[in-house]
């Protein structure tokens, strides 16, 4: 197997790209496909802030390792959620990764600075922990951002990740959903501006380039994440590509080039509804003189008694199994 670019050994096999490459070549199509990325959605100028948001995982700790080295004024933000073992491992490989690189991180600690983590917040919502888990990640990130005078956010969502996302948006057909799933999201009224270098990148693209520049990070899934939809929706998308390598770029791909443009205008409806929440300031879809959601899930979360990974695990199988004799009926 020999290296596209300089006939050398190949360290990998890209079916999608019908290519091998070297390690360094391997490397150099990876920073190619994030400056492409950031070119042609106008994510980041070299003169912005940025503040990256890391979870101890392959893609958020790759995706600050290509923009420092690519030049850019990148520091890291932490969000402990208070997941039991896997959440003090996280953190211990993203204080790692900063420390050894002498980069700043910042970090934010549910437990300690809100008073509530996502098991007990999942207890007393009712709801599935992702739910809990992404509205306090975006609430505190925004809020990072803010107070830190960041231009830009960027996330580690890679290609399968948007893929997957995108596939079942457009399995329920949820318009709005799909219109506001873009690369980048501009800042306004409040909001910091996101975006998303990853997006021409796979998941095996982000665990290799991790491995040839030598950053170790976190394996395990969120043990809270077991039965989440998007999972299955990779795992559908992992058999099509397997079949027809390149399908899920050009799924995804081909809906940013196409049928993005076409939703442009659903995009854009609502966009001034917002209010600051009475509480902290932060915008919130309300009415004038209301709480924002994460204020109540803090209200609420923190006046618990702290609550088990292990416990909310149990209750979600005993919940599965229940759903599932009641469809064999």
């Amino acid at each position: 197997m020999k290296c596209r670019t300089c006939r050398g050994p190949a360290i990998i096999e890209l079916p999608r790209h019908n290519a091998n490459f070297c390690a360094e070549h391997f490397l150099q199509m990876c920073r190619r496909q994030v400056e492409k990325a950031i070119h042609d959605h106008d994510m980041i100028k070299k003169t912005d802030r940025v503040l990256v948001a890391v979870s101890g995982g392959k893609d958020s700790l790759a995706v600050w390792d290509m923009l420092v080295e690519l030049g850019y004024q990148a520091d890291g933000l932490y969000v402990a959620l208070g997941i039991g073992e896997y959440s003090e491992e996280s953190r211990e490989y993203t204080e790692r990764f900063a420390a050894e690189r002498n980069l700043k991180l910042t970090v934010v600690s549910l437990r300690d600075d809100y008073g509530y983590d996502i098991p007990t917040a999942t207890k007393v919502t009712g709801r599935v922990p992702c739910s809990a888990c992404g509205m306090s990640k975006r609430h505190l990130f925004d809020k990072a951002a803010v107070d830190g005078g960041y231009d830009v956010v960027v996330t580690g969502h890679n290609l399968d990740d948007e893929a997957a996302v995108l596939f079942g948006n457009a399995l329920r057909w949820d318009v709005e959903y799909l219109a506001r799933q873009l690369p980048v999201l501009p800042s306004r009224h409040g909001f910091p501006k996101k975006v998303k270098p990853l997006i021409r990148l796979t998941e095996r693209e982000m665990a290799a380039w991790c491995v040839i520049r030598g950053i170790d990070y976190i394996v395990e899934e969120c043990p809270m994440a077991e039965g989440n939809r998007h999972i299955g929706y990779k795992e559908v998308l992992n058999v099509l590509e397997e079949k027809s390598p390149g399908t899920k770029a050009s799924y995804y791909l081909g809906f940013l080039d196409r049928m993005a443009p076409v939703l442009a205008s659903i995009a854009a409806t609502g966009a001034d509804s917002v209010t600051p929440c009475v509480q902290c300031g932060a915008p919130t879809g309300g009415e004038e003189g209301s709480v924002c959601a994460f204020c109540r899930l803090v209200e609420r979360s923190a006046a618990h008694e702290p609550v088990s990974v292990e416990l909310v695990r149990k209750k979600s199988r005993s919940q599965k199994r229940v759903q599932a004799e009641a469809s064999k009926k």
